[in-house]
């Protein structure tokens, strides 16, 4: 008979490095795109939208958490489903239930910290690079929805209620990510930290950068629409997933 030990166990989530980032702006910013699409261009409605995705969202899950490892196809597959959910999401709240942006970021602040918290207490650490277990995983996604919900909330915040404009929140967010890699580098900062606060920050920026793709030139966008701009950074996704995929199965072959 043998003894199973955490040594034995198979990471589920895959390491932060930079193609991490990318994959998870164009990630974000198609959930922006595709929720939008599905929601008003498709006239499904919030509702609507965040029941068809809601279940897509817990049925790749479910898949996910059976496999037991990290493949990137079925990491990618779960957090997509997230960031459509997520902008619908955040869109009922603010709209169909009329709370606003900033009471609905505000309250979803809230529900992010409590599931941190709780995450921490129960689980004994917030580590994202490490994930063996699927009570641990559950978490993991769970604090994924509810971060890309606020990220989408911070950013339509942001870009209409202030009437910053959707190219200028873009770029002071890619700034506030700039001085979050810096402080990586060049800082004792606590890396768990930085990495909520560059994954809450770079909602907003993937939400932000699909509206100024999308709305019209009269709304301060590029108009290229919704339909556009989904099939555009789904093409990006599968590139970088392709080169996702090559590299993890090369480092699965490294002793």
């Amino acid at each position: 008979m043998t003894t199973t030990t955490t040594s034995t166990l198979v990471n589920r989530v895959p390491q932060i490095v930079l193609s991490y980032w990318v994959i998870k702006v164009a990630s974000t910013t198609l959930g922006e795109t595709g929720a939008d699409m599905v929601s008003m261009s498709l006239d499904f409605g919030y509702a609507a939208t965040i029941g068809v995705f809601a279940v897509v969202f817990a049925t790749l899950l479910a898949l996910k958490l059976r496999l037991r490892r990290y493949t990137p196809w079925s990491y990618w597959s779960v957090f997509t489903a997230s960031a459509v959910l997520g902008t619908a999401l955040s869109d009922f709240i603010d709209r169909t239930l009329g709370l606003g942006y900033a009471l609905g970021a505000a309250l979803l602040s809230l529900l992010l910290l409590a599931t941190l918290a709780v995450w921490r207490r129960t689980q004994g650490s917030l580590a994202v690079e490490r994930i063996e277990t699927a009570g641990a995983e559950v978490f993991y996604w769970f604090a994924f929805l509810v971060a890309n919900t606020l990220g989408t909330a911070v950013g339509d915040y942001v870009s209409d209620e202030l009437g910053v404009g959707f190219l200028i929140s873009a770029v002071g967010i890619a700034a506030l990510l700039g001085l979050a890699a810096l402080a990586r580098v060049f800082t004792s900062v606590s890396r768990v930290f930085l990495f909520w606060f560059a994954f809450v920050l770079t909602r907003p920026f993937g939400a932000t950068f699909g509206d100024l793709l999308t709305k019209p030139v009269a709304g301060g966008g590029l108009a290229l629409g919704t339909f556009g701009a989904s099939a555009f950074f789904a093409a990006v996704m599968v590139v970088a997933l392709w080169r996702e995929t090559r590299r993890h199965r090369s480092s699965d072959r490294t002793p």
